[in-house]
């Protein structure tokens, strides 16, 4: 049997993949190296579309390439730009919003999320959210900034209405050198 709490990433992408079905529009609000982006597109079909942000480049040069080795680049929209303007992008309803916060694995580690723009980007992505949508924020707290990060985004979810929202978060307490955990919001 595999292992069912592996990681918060694949624990993501297994909640994820119970909400969002073929033909559905969806949004990884952080690049990164791409693996949430192909991971979405695959999940969208072709009837789908994925959204993909980041501001570095590199990120989505990264993601770009996954993408086109998978010939899965037609079902996506790069963007270079903050994830807190989605809404300048994104016209219709979503499924589902992933966020991977911190850093671009690889490159520079200075070059990380932050509490406002994150908790900002949250609040757009509520506002897009079907019915039944999901929102995934993968939280590191190990890397200068995390721990504030971390802070802001419990703060801002821990506030949602229950009759409006589901909220949950897990972490691994018996994991060494602040292990990354997961926070979902579903709306209702």
């Amino acid at each position: 049997m595999d292992r069912l709490f592996k990681n918060a990433v694949e624990l993501s992408h297994k909640i994820v993949s119970c909400a969002v079905e073929e033909g559905d529009t969806v949004v990884d609000a952080t690049a990164g190296n791409g693996w949430d982006t192909v991971f979405l597109a695959e999940l969208v079909s072709e009837r789908g579309k994925v959204y993909s942000f980041d501001i570095q480049e590199q990120a989505l040069k990264n993601t770009e390439q996954k993408l086109k080795e998978r010939n899965l680049i037609q079902r996506v929209r790069l963007i270079k730009d903050g994830h807190e303007n989605m809404k300048e992008y994104i016209s219709e309803e979503v499924k589902a919003v992933m966020f991977n916060l911190g850093y671009l694995p690889g490159y520079d580690h200075t070059c990380i999320t932050r509490p406002s723009t994150t908790v900002k980007a949250l609040a757009s992505a509520l506002s897009l959210l079907k019915k039944g949508g999901l929102i995934s924020i993968v939280i590191y707290t190990g890397h200068e900034g995390g721990i504030e990060e971390s802070r802001a985004v419990l703060e801002f979810i821990s506030q949602l209405p229950q009759n409006e929202w589901d909220v949950v978060t897990i972490n691994f307490p018996n994991r060494k050198n602040y292990s990354p955990y997961l926070a979902a919001v579903q709306k209702r």
